[in-house]
């Protein structure tokens, strides 16, 4: 991917926003904008067009939620929302999931994650840490919640492989459990998401969970936390 990689910073705090500004800066990325709240956001991001946003949750005027919407509904050049969250299990990081956002991050992320996961963002790639995506979607997954996602299109494998994935298994782990290559079960992945129409590994997992495929409390094994997690 070509040129630098654009980022607006979303927050209520001007310390937070700066904080991130200067981890940003210093390794090459160029912060475009920044943001008080989800409306500011909104327009920042209509106005700079940037790779990725940086989106607090609770915000004045406009929430994260909202403004990740927002976003994610009107990008043509395929601007990602990641979300940032002061708790591991904030009961609006699923809401901001579903509303488009790409994954989420603590707002003690070291400057070395925090960079890591902005890079792999932009590149379409999956940040989020399995088990935590896993303890997420089970605790906030309605499931009085109707969700219908023709799974007909997928091959046996792929079925295996989305619904090894919703258990928090990374592609390592699940290529060492299927007896395939890592190059294998990454284009397992991708197929699954162009099949199901979805943006990335995130909406996989949250999907997985709505539609029944895999239940709250079920796993492949016991995982580890994986800090960054790629398709």
């Amino acid at each position: 991917m070509s040129g630098p990689l654009r980022v607006v910073v979303a927050d209520d705090q001007a310390l937070v926003r700066s904080g991130f500004g200067m981890i940003l800066t210093a390794d090459g990325i160029e912060v475009v904008a920044e943001a008080a709240n989800g409306m500011e956001a909104v327009a920042a991001v209509r106005r700079t067009a940037p790779d990725v946003v940086l989106m607090d949750i609770r915000m004045p005027e406009m929430g994260g939620i909202e403004a990740t919407r927002r976003i994610v509904a009107g990008s043509v050049g395929g601007t990602r929302v990641l979300i940032l969250t002061t708790y591991d299990l904030d009961q609006y990081v699923y809401a901001a999931l579903t509303a488009g956002a790409s994954g989420f991050l603590l707002k003690d992320v070291t400057p070395e994650h925090l960079v890591a996961a902005v890079r792999l963002v932009r590149s379409g790639d999956a940040l989020l840490a399995p088990s935590i995506t896993r303890r997420l979607v089970e605790r906030f997954t309605r499931r009085d919640q109707a969700i219908h996602r023709d799974l007909s299109a997928l091959t046996p494998r792929e079925l295996e492989v989305l619904r090894l994935m919703a258990t928090g298994l990374s592609n390592a782990e699940l290529a060492d459990r299927l007896i395939l290559s890592p190059a294998t079960v990454k284009t397992h992945v991708a197929h699954i998401l162009a099949k199901l129409a979805l943006r990335d590994r995130v909406q996989a997992v949250v999907l997985a969970y709505e539609i029944g495929l895999v239940t709250p409390g079920s796993s492949a094994h016991p995982t580890t936390d994986h800090t960054l997690d790629q398709n």
